[in-house]
């Protein structure tokens, strides 16, 4: 399963990649996140390896994160004609997934951010899942997204909101 969805941001871009790369923001953010750990590496370097456990409803995912592709990899310098590309794989019991996140400059005070989404299932269970409840995974995606862009241009905490 493959989809994409996408977001605008009323920030300039330094300042959303800034947000977003910055692990310290991320349960501010990231709806449902227990944990989020290296377990080696720098915290979004390529080749850093992470603990995640997200919380969905009454059942704990917990999968592992590796960092496949960060361009440019010093984010303190970004060319004002480059796109930040920031590319992830995950993969939890049944299930592998690719993201990749795209943030392009859209005006001096917009920024755009795309993120490529792929699912592959294993075994019956998640294969059903796969089938059944595709349009889950986009919502889902969608709702970071929108989770991200209400902390990063107001301020919101999503951990205030589920309180």
């Amino acid at each position: 399963m493959k989809y994409t969805v996408s977001i605008e941001i009323a920030l300039p871009r330094e300042r959303a990649v800034q947000l977003l790369a910055d692990p310290a923001h991320l349960p501010k953010w990231l709806r449902g996140l227990v944990l989020h750990e290296p377990l080696s590496g720098v915290h979004g370097q390529v080749g850093t390896t992470s603990r995640v456990v997200m919380q969905m409803g009454r059942q704990k995912i917990e999968c592992t994160e590796t960092i496949t592709r960060r361009e440019p990899v010093d984010l303190r310098e970004i060319p004002k004609t480059s796109v930040v590309h920031f590319d992830r794989e995950i993969v939890g019991e049944g299930m592998w997934s690719a993201v990749r996140d795209r943030l392009t400059e859209t005006g001096p005070e917009t920024t755009l951010w795309e993120s490529e989404n792929e699912y592959r299932f294993n075994g019956i269970l998640m294969k059903l899942v796969g089938l059944l409840m595709p349009g889950a995974f986009r919502k889902q995606s969608l709702q970071h997204m929108r989770d991200f862009k209400a902390f990063a241009e107001l301020g919101k905490d999503v951990r205030e909101a589920q309180d």
